[in-house]
């Protein structure tokens, strides 16, 4: 009768941890990274449309036209201009509510320099989103390659 042989225990790879530092850098770059989307984000959804500028009365005008014609409309034509009226309504609390810039702004300009510098993300590419000069500026970003 042959007995098997055993084995010796293979260990696997060893298991590695992350210092303390590359810790706090992995923190620094999602915090940078949330900052800089979020200013981004505020200051895109405040650009408008290309063409004719639609303003709160402009849309409680629309509103207005289609609460007359639903109570005639067929049922297909009700359902178009209920999704009308609700996308109206979305639109003109986009224009009546302000987004305050000034404390995204100013964690911004925190945190732009580190972020673009890590990121290789030159002067052009934040003007190009729609960041002003004099915001750059005061983050430190400028037109030369630092």
């Amino acid at each position: 009768m042959a007995t098997a042989v055993k084995k010796p225990a293979t260990k696997g790879p060893a298991k590695r941890s992350m210092s303390a530092d590359h810790k706090a850098k992995l923190a620094q770059g999602r915090n940078e990274s949330r900052v800089v989307s979020r200013y981004l984000e505020a200051i895109t959804a405040g650009k408008g449309k290309r063409g004719r500028k639609r303003t709160p009365e402009s849309i409680n005008i629309q509103i207005a036209r289609i609460d007359k014609e639903i109570g005639t409309a067929t049922p297909i034509r009700k359902l178009e201009l209920t999704q009308k009226r609700y996308d109206l309504v979305a639109e003109r609390e986009r224009l009546t509510s302000r987004i305050d810039l000034t404390g995204l702004e100013k964690d911004f300009v925190k945190v732009a320099k580190s972020y673009a510098n890590r990121n290789g993300i030159g002067y052009g590419a934040f003007r190009e989103l729609g960041v002003t000069a004099e915001v750059l500026k005061r983050a430190g970003i400028t037109r030369a390659r630092s």
